[in-house]
Parts: structure tokens; C-alpha cells; sequence
């Protein structure tokens, strides 16, 4: 049986997920990525993301709410939202 404490990678960074949102990197790093799960359709058993908005965030605990969202967009697709925030958060934590 696996481990119930064990974290989920993708791409080296870990995966944490609490209900409808994905946390996607380390709060150790400057910037995050938040996706939330707007909209989901049946299929089967499964409940299939088709809408969710991926957001770029600070992780500096002084930064005001507001100011911590670097970049956000909506996508059809967990898969989209995930590939689209592994992008900015690769350019964000190389400085560019």
C-alpha cells in the first residue's frame, strides 16, 4: 500500500491539492502556481476538469493578496492549465 504522506511530483516540484484547488511547486521558491478547478463534466465515474484558472503567485507572506498574483489565465483542460503553469513558473524561478 503506498504511503498516505508520500507527495506527488511532476516535473521535479510537488503537487498539493485541498477540494478544487492544485498547489504546484514549493513555498520555499519565490512563485507558485494555484489552479483552480472552475468547471467539471461526468464521464463515467470521473468528475473531468473543463475549465480552470491558473494563476502565477508570490509567495512572499508580506506581499498584499492582490499583489501576489503574477500572471493568471483561464484554460479548458486540467492538463492545458498544468502544462501553461509549469511554463511561468520555469521562467519565473529562472529570473527571466
Amino acid at each position: 500500500m503506498a504511503d498516505e504522506r508520500a507527495v506527488l511530483m511532476y516535473k521535479g516540484r510537488p503537487l498539493m491539492r485541498k477540494d478544487n484547488i492544485v498547489y504546484y511547486g514549493s513555498m520555499a521558491d519565490s512563485h507558485i502556481v494555484m489552479l483552480q478547478i472552475l468547471e467539471t463534466k461526468k464521464v463515467g465515474d470521473l468528475d473531468l476538469a473543463t475549465r480552470v484558472s491558473v494563476q502565477l503567485q508570490l509567495t512572499d507572506p508580506a506581499a498584499r493578496g492582490r499583489d501576489r498574483i503574477a500572471k493568471k489565465s483561464e484554460k479548458d483542460g486540467f492538463y492545458t492549465a498544468l502544462d501553461l503553469g509549469c511554463v511561468w513558473l520555469e521562467r519565473a524561478l529562472a529570473g527571466k
